[in-house]
């Protein structure tokens, strides 16, 4: 995934870039509300001329990339909290929900994961939009109240932790998605042949008499 930094402007209208300066303390995970958009076309709402809201987030991330819009250590209006913590002490990502979603919150995984590394924070820094004011966002991670996206995220971002340092954790990626992780021994790469069949589009079995797995290609 592509990384960039492309900070709009102080003089932003409405107050998007105040500048006041930022010590995070938690990341806010949202969704953007808007099934067509990209993470350019967020970037470039920021400074639409036609845009009045007062309202401003740090990185969004789709597909193919992630954009920092401000600074990490500014303050951004992303929480919906006035003056609480959630705008002034929290990094707000907003994670598109165009395209090839299942790679966009492969993406941000990826990208929270290592945040949080960098931080030496652990998945309790992690917020929802929702935990700040209320709205039902990350609206995609909802699951009618059940919040079961949302829990997975987390998980996924804590696998990504367990597992960023160790020289020998290799991807399984198949169609350009990350499936599974797997191990590298004595130069030799192993994969649960269970996560590899199911990206492939195969059925699985396991003999426990002869102990053989045995793959069907549909």
């Amino acid at each position: 995934m592509n990384y960039i930094a492309d900070y709009i402007p102080r003089n932003t209208p409405c107050n998007r870039r105040p500048g006041n300066a930022m010590t995070p303390t938690t990341i806010t995970i949202h969704n953007t509300g808007n099934p067509t958009s990209t993470a350019k076309n967020e970037r470039a709402w920021l400074t639409n001329p036609s845009n009045s809201r007062t309202a401003s987030y740090h990185i969004v991330v789709d597909e193919r990339e992630a954009i920092e819009c401000l600074p990490l250590n500014e303050v951004a209006w992303h929480a919906g909290d006035g003056n609480g913590d959630g705008n002034r002490k929290s990094i707000g990502i907003e994670i598109c929900e165009s395209g090839d979603y299942a790679k966009t919150l492969d993406n941000a995984a990826d990208l929270v994961a290592k945040m949080l590394q960098e931080r030496g924070w652990g998945v309790d820094r992690l917020r929802r939009h929702y935990d700040w004011s209320g709205k039902i966002c990350p609206r995609l991670m909802y699951d009618n109240g059940k919040w079961t996206g949302w829990t997975k995220f987390k998980a996924e971002v804590e696998k990504r932790m367990k597992t960023a340092d160790k020289s020998d954790v290799a991807k399984l990626i198949v169609n350009g998605k990350r499936v599974d992780d797997g191990i590298i021994i004595d130069g030799v790469t192993y994969f649960p042949a269970r996560s590899f069949a199911a990206a492939m589009g195969a059925t699985i079995a396991w003999d426990n008499v002869s102990k053989t797995v045995k793959v069907t290609s549909k």
